[in-house]
């Protein structure tokens, strides 16, 4: 298994890094592949061989529909994904590299959706990584037929988001902004926190307050005083 598995990787070798005649070829042919892309925008498009995978009763808030396309799934004009499960990969080891020849260069951004169903995948995953680099491909891992229902799902949700709209979003008020800053001390929780800003009220209070003053502290005590006085006294470091 171990042999089959580099084979593939030094296949793909070979066809990404072949002579410049191949690689001028590849670029018609994946012209070719981008221009078939379909222009269905509203579902998520499904290769009907994927007909029974059981990752589709996972996806309730978006629309699909089996479409003809070379990928399983397509979740948007320039996204789609491949899915393998290990197990499947392990009883047949050439079926990805010869889905991703089919697949060729079409496509801005391509993953591959691999589902864990064995009991120790890393050797399997290192070479799926090795591959997935050559191919450039986004490895992704799930560990159920849900879970891979939902990455889907997901990609298409966020497929005309802007990026802002899943940054993390930091507090707004001076209140929540102070309980983040304290909450960053690793001995400090969030009820340590708001306890602090109750009796204290600001930060500076804070700062000037003495280690028997916060050794008082409801659930501080001596060490837990000394360590956050400590903290918060300590030059930082560049």
């Amino acid at each position: 298994m171990d042999d089959s598995l580099q084979n593939i990787a030094s296949e793909f070798e070979t066809d990404f890094f072949g002579d410049e005649q191949n690689a001028s070829t590849s670029t018609e042919a994946s012209s070719t592949d981008k221009s078939k892309v379909s222009s269905k925008t509203h579902c998520i498009l499904v290769n009907p061989k994927q007909r029974g995978n059981p990752l589709l009763k996972a996806i309730h808030n978006v629309p699909w529909e089996y479409g003809d396309i070379t990928p399983d799934y397509e979740m948007g004009s320039t996204t789609c994904a491949l899915f393998l499960s290990i197990r499947y990969h392990n009883l047949n080891p050439d079926y990805i590299h010869d889905r991703l020849k089919k697949l060729g260069q079409s496509y801005q951004f391509r993953v591959l959706l691999v589902q864990i169903d064995v009991k120790d995948p890393h050797h399997v995953l290192k070479n799926l990584t090795r591959i997935c680099i050559l191919a450039d491909l986004t490895l992704i891992l799930a560990w159920s037929a849900e879970e891979a229902g939902k990455i889907i799902e997901t990609y298409k949700i966020y497929e005309n988001k802007p990026a802002d709209y899943i940054k993390e979003k930091g507090e707004s008020s001076p209140y929540l902004r102070l309980i983040q800053v304290l909450t960053s001390i690793r001995i400090v929780n969030k009820s340590d926190a708001m306890a602090l800003i109750d009796k204290f009220k600001t930060l500076d209070r804070i700062l000037q307050a003495s280690e028997l003053q916060l050794a008082e502290m409801p659930g501080f005590g001596l060490r837990k005083a000394n360590k956050l006085y400590t903290t918060l006294h300590s030059k930082f470091c560049r």
